[in-house]
Parts: C-alpha cells; structure tokens; sequence
C-alpha cells in the first residue's frame, strides 16, 4: 500500500473540500434542523464528480479509484454527515452495483443520471421485519408468461427514497430457493404502482431523507432485472462490501470534525486559570481521540487500497471492509461523545454543532451492517465457521 497520494486523488478531495467548506458546512445546520433534503448542494457535488467518483467517464462519472472516493467522502462527512449519507448512497450502492453486474443499456439510463447528479438513486433491501436477515424479506416479484414482473411488498429506512428518481430493489421470486430465491430490479419511481411512505423522524442525518416504499402490482420489464434472476442476495453482499468502505468513511470525516473541535476548545476553554487542555485527563481523552482517529482513517484506506487491487487482480475485500466500518464507526461514536464532554454544557446546546455530531455518529453503527454483524463477518470469514 502507497501512502503517497496521486496528483489525482489529490485533486478530487481538493475539489470535495472547497465544497465542503463553501457550501455545505454553512448550511449543515440549517438542513439538520428544517430536515429538507439538500438538493442544490447535491447537484453540486454531481456537476463536480462527486456523486459518481468510481463510475467511468463514458457513464457521466469522474474515473477515479476507491482511494479517491475515500478522500472525497472524508472531507463531506467533516462538513455534514447527512449530506455524505446521500453521496455514499448514490456511489456505493446505486452506482457500484450497476457498474458490476448491470447490462450497457441500463447503466447508460441509471448509471449517467445519478453519476452526473441529475437524479437521485436509492437502495432498497430492509423490509419492516428483515433487518440484519435480508433473506427474510416478504417483498414478492412474481414472474409472468410474457417474461414481466409483478412486485408487491414494502422496504423501510429507504435512504434517499422520498426523492428517489431510480431505486435498486430486492425482491423475493422463489421463495423455495431462500437466499438464492432473491432477485435484483431497476425501479423507475415515475411508473404506477409504486408509493412512497412518510419521511421518518430521525435522530441523526436529518437532511438525509429517509422513507418506506410500497409496491402494489408494481410490473418490471424483463430489461429491468439486475444480472440475473436469482443473484440478487449475491449482488447485495458484493455492493455492502463497497457500501462499508463508504460507511467508514464517513466515520472518518464526522470524527475529525469532533476532534478538531474539542482540540481547538481544549485551548481555548480556561478553568483554574489555565486552559482545560492542559490538564491530564483532557489530554487522555485527546491522545485516545487520536489514536482512534488515525486507526479508522488508516484501516478505512486500507480497505479501499484492497478494493481497488480486486478490481485489477480478483479476490474479495469484505473482511477490510468490515474491518474499516466497524473500527470507524465505533471511533466516530467515542470520539464525538468524548468531544461532547470535553465541552462540556456548551457541546449539550445547540448553539455548537457537537450535539449534531453526536447524533450523526450513531447511525454509522447501525446502516449498512450493524457493528454485530460486522463482528460476525470478520470472524466468519477469519475462521471459515459458519
């Protein structure tokens, strides 16, 4: 692994800071409280590259490597973690997914659309009762003689769904077959038979609009399956192996966030006469803050680094994966709770954007795998034991 970044990445998280910085960070707060979704600073991102970071450039995206999207991903999550939510959808799950197992025709309609940020893409796989065990999914698409689908279910905590355009969906068509029974579609939110649910109430991402989605006698066309039928639980697995290094990822930036800031209030808050920063059990706390932070960063890199040499020589990165998002994760919920408290009342007000930090880590324990299952799968795939 080259810790020397290319004049490329470089670039790319170059162009993802000033619209960080610019643009999102000053409006971070208004979009957390309001809870509307960030569309213009979306289309911003896509006009720039950053809504499809890996996608090549004859599908509207930006060429670049895994590592660029790491660096890219980092520096939105430090200015929003709800705004890096809608990023990590659209390049890890949507986009990711059509790239490895979608037909010409479809990444040429999806892929372009979301890569340039025209329209916005989601992934829908959790249903009411299937969290954590996706194979128990009840949504049904029903195969017909002339070679449609008709699809009736619902999915929940459906990032992006109330202003989805295009959504990947998971449905069951052979229920006999259980995870091999899972089927992939393209879903055109436009076409009848499709309803979205209400916005739900999040703690945290606010600006991340999330919902339920319902099917009823929704007709997919035989060019609207994913690769093949049946391989949708594969393809799942493959585009969550990606969608954890984007987890990471934004773990990585909301945790710097906390970080600079409880550094820079160590120095300047005074107690007894000096500053708090000075006293042993603050510079405790900093000194794990940073060893978390550069842990998460560095495996999160790692994972991306290995990503990217599958993509050239084959092979599997789950494990770095799981590695990255778990670390991450758990870094971004010490270090934004050690940060809150190093503030003290002020980092409990509204007033400091601590609170938002804290609420925003959250999640990153919970989407895309919670940290249980991420346990599992490292020390499944460690042992060989199932």
């Amino acid at each position: 692994m080259d810790f020397q970044f290319t004049e490329e990445q470089l670039m790319i998280q170059d162009v993802a800071r000033r619209i960080a910085q610019e643009k999102i960070a000053p409006s971070a707060e208004h979009f957390d409280q309001t809870g509307e979704f960030p569309l213009d600073n979306i289309r911003l991102l896509g006009e720039n590259g950053l809504m499809g970071i890996e996608v090549p450039t004859e599908y509207g995206g930006a060429g670049m490597d895994p590592v660029s999207y790491v660096l890219a991903m980092i520096e939105i999550a430090e200015a929003d973690c709800a705004h890096s939510t809608i990023v990590s959808v659209n390049n890890s799950l949507f986009c990711n997914g059509l790239l490895k197992f979608g037909t010409e025709a479809q990444k040429q309609k999806y892929v372009r659309a979301i890569a340039e940020g025209k329209e916005i893409g989601a992934f829908a796989l959790t249903e009411p009762q299937s969290g954590s065990d996706a194979t128990a999914m009840r949504c049904k698409a029903v195969k017909q003689a002339d070679g449609s689908y008709v699809i009736n279910g619902k999915k929940s905590w459906i990032t992006s769904g109330p202003v989805a355009k295009y959504i990947i969906l998971f449905a069951m068509t052979d229920p006999s077959k259980g995870a091999k029974g899972i089927t992939a579609f393209m879903i055109d939110t436009a076409k009848d038979g499709f309803h979205r649910g209400k916005t739900e109430p999040k703690l945290g991402i606010r600006a991340s609009a999330t919902c339920e989605i319902e099917f009823t006698d929704y007709v997919a066309t035989p060019d609207e399956v994913v690769g093949t039928e049946g391989e949708g639980f594969k393809i799942a697995m493959g585009v969550l192996d990606a969608g954890r290094i984007g987890i990471a990822s934004q773990a990585v930036g909301l945790a710097r966030a906390a970080y600079k800031a409880a550094v820079e209030y160590s120095r300047e808050r005074k107690s007894f006469g000096q500053a708090i920063g000075s006293f042993q059990m603050i510079q405790a706390k900093i000194a794990d803050m940073k060893c978390r932070l550069d842990a998460a960063e560095l495996l999160t890199l790692r994972a991306a680094w290995t990503k990217a040499q599958t993509e050239k020589h084959g092979g599997r990165f789950s494990t770095e994966a799981s590695v990255a998002k778990l670390t991450a994760s758990e870094a971004a919920m010490f270090i934004t709770h050690a940060a809150l408290q190093i503030h003290g009342g002020m980092g409990y007000s509204k007033e400091m954007p601590l609170e938002r930090y804290f609420r925003d880590a959250k999640i990153t324990e919970i989407y895309e795998g919670t940290s249980e299952i991420q346990r599992m799968v490292i020390a499944r795939n460690e042992t060989g034991l199932r």
